[in-house]
């Protein structure tokens, strides 16, 4: 098992990817260099291999396809994500990897709008869906990841071995942090340059489909993860809906005794009954999810075991 594996999920990167793996070559010699091509239509994984990468293929398209993938055939202590497209400098590689070896975190998140994405990156609307992104994870998650979306990560073997990738595509940097803060697994920021493709190299990710993507994926893990705070807050709009409809009813009996608005009083019943099993489901979704985590404690200590 090596001690340091660096990952590169690639697709059509022919232009940037030789660069890359010799950039962490150079800053990590000790460690495996994997590139996993995903149908790229160029040489990409030609020239990585000349390059001196461990080339391997994924079939399924997608980046989370990729990860998943990578995180089920290999071996290391720790795991250094990085993306394929030259945006990331190797210089903030082993300070990131030392992290996870010395045990300080499971997973280290390279932060880049902290420091010179904004200035670097000219899509607009990608600068504002990072911070929205970013917004509401640390709102509903009572979090301070400073960037939620970013490509360059390094992670532990005990993380790597128990996450459960579902997402297929580029909202996977959104599952894995949000699993990390449900599962409480400390998270470290480590603040990192940013550089924009060279010229010639072209994004993948389509910042309106993969942006309602991530947004989709924020919903459904904040439904799974919270159940009680998802469920309660339809329970509170649906009860406020129903005494929208109550109201005027009651205005109506106080002033005549005669309860005159039937369709509201029946709306208004039907939406207090949803609010009730809103929040009923809610308390038992909570439940099932508190049980979930401490299976996944046990899980852990079994990876424990199994290492030693």
């Amino acid at each position: 098992m090596s001690k340091i594996a660096v990952l590169i999920p690639c697709y059509n990167e022919a232009k940037t990817i030789e660069k890359v793996v010799n950039d962490f070559k150079k800053e990590l010699p000790e460690a495996d260099i994997y590139v996993y091509d995903n149908n790229s239509t160029d040489d990409t994984a030609a020239i990585a291999k000349k390059a001196g990468a461990i080339v391997r293929h994924e079939y399924m398209q997608g980046k989370g396809n990729v990860i998943r993938r990578m995180f089920r055939e290999i071996e290391a202590d720790c795991y250094l994500m990085v993306d394929g497209d030259d945006t990331y400098p190797p210089t903030h590689a082993k300070e990131m990897c030392n992290l996870i070896l010395e045990g300080k975190a499971e997973m280290v998140v390279g932060d880049r709008l902290s420091s010179t994405y904004f200035t670097e990156n000219k899509r607009m609307f990608h600068n504002f869906g990072n911070v929205l992104v970013r917004s509401l994870v640390n709102t509903i998650f009572k979090s301070n990841v400073r960037d939620i979306m970013t490509g360059y990560r390094a992670f532990s073997r005990m993380f790597v071995k128990s996450f459960p990738i579902i997402s297929g595509g580029f909202e996977i940097e959104t599952e894995m942090t949000i699993h990390a803060l449900d599962k409480k697994m400390k998270l470290e920021n480590v603040l990192i340059d940013y550089r924009d493709r060279p010229a010639g190299s072209v994004s993948k990710l389509n910042t309106v489909s993969d942006g309602i993507k991530v947004l989709k994926t924020i919903g459904r893990l904040f439904k799974q993860y919270k159940p009680l705070v998802f469920f309660s807050i339809l329970s509170l709009i649906s009860l406020l809906i129903g005494i929208g409809f109550f109201i005027p009813t009651l205005i109506g009996y106080i002033h005549t005794g005669l309860v005159e608005k039937f369709p509201s009083l029946i709306a208004a019943s039907f939406f207090g009954i949803i609010a009730i099993q809103l929040f009923v489901g809610g308390v038992i979704l909570e439940s099932i999810a508190r049980k979930d985590r401490q299976n996944f404690e046990l899980h852990l200590i079994n990876l424990e075991n199994t290492k030693k």
